[in-house]
């Protein structure tokens, strides 16, 4: 032969030829299918937390707006939370300076009258606004809406009530706004 040696198959080994089939290995194909199941359900849950996100974002956003309207609200409840009250007390000013200025020309009785015109016009409006008048003329002492500022003996009234109200005391809606001021009986 050429010179060359020559050496059996089992020696040098088989190498595959294109007619050949190629041996695949089923892990592989497996780790690969996996992969791409695993990189579509990243990629849902990608987009996911990308709803989730832009929800938190806008319900965030929203939560700041209402804080704000809130806060501008009650801004607003403190600013004119008088305004209905000061328009009803206008009625009882202009009732003051029409008496002060027909006071000249006016008898005493119809001056009077005026200043009790206008202290029920007072009274009324205090009345729509939750204010009531405290006056516990013969009523049990109670500190928690009397002041007392003597205490004189008496026989009109148990011990321990008021014998006089020196200064009516007011509430608004239930709390005390001022104790009326009283001088209590003693035996």
């Amino acid at each position: 032969m050429n010179g060359q040696a020559e050496r059996p198959d089992d020696e040098i080994g088989e190498q595959p030829t294109a007619k050949d089939p190629v041996e695949v290995d089923t892990d592989d194909v497996e780790q690969v299918e996996e992969t791409a199941d695993e990189k579509s359900q990243l990629e849902e849950l990608q987009t996911k937390a990308d709803e989730n996100w832009d929800r938190y974002l806008r319900t965030a956003a929203e939560l700041e707006n209402v804080r704000k309207r809130a806060a501008r609200d009650v801004e607003n409840a403190h600013r004119f939370a008088l305004e209905r009250f000061g328009k009803e007390l206008l009625a009882v000013k202009d009732s003051l300076e029409m008496g002060l200025a027909a006071a000249e020309s006016a008898s005493v009785d119809s001056l009077l009258d005026g200043k009790a015109a206008t202290l029920k016009l007072l009274g009324t409006i205090l009345q729509q606004f939750g204010i009531e008048e405290i006056d516990p003329a013969g009523e049990p002492f109670d500190p928690d809406f009397h002041e007392a500022i003597s205490m004189q003996p008496s026989d009109d009234v148990e011990p321990g009530s008021v014998v006089e109200v020196v200064q009516k005391g007011y509430s608004l809606n239930g709390r005390l706004l001022r104790p009326a001021r009283v001088i209590v009986s003693t035996e």
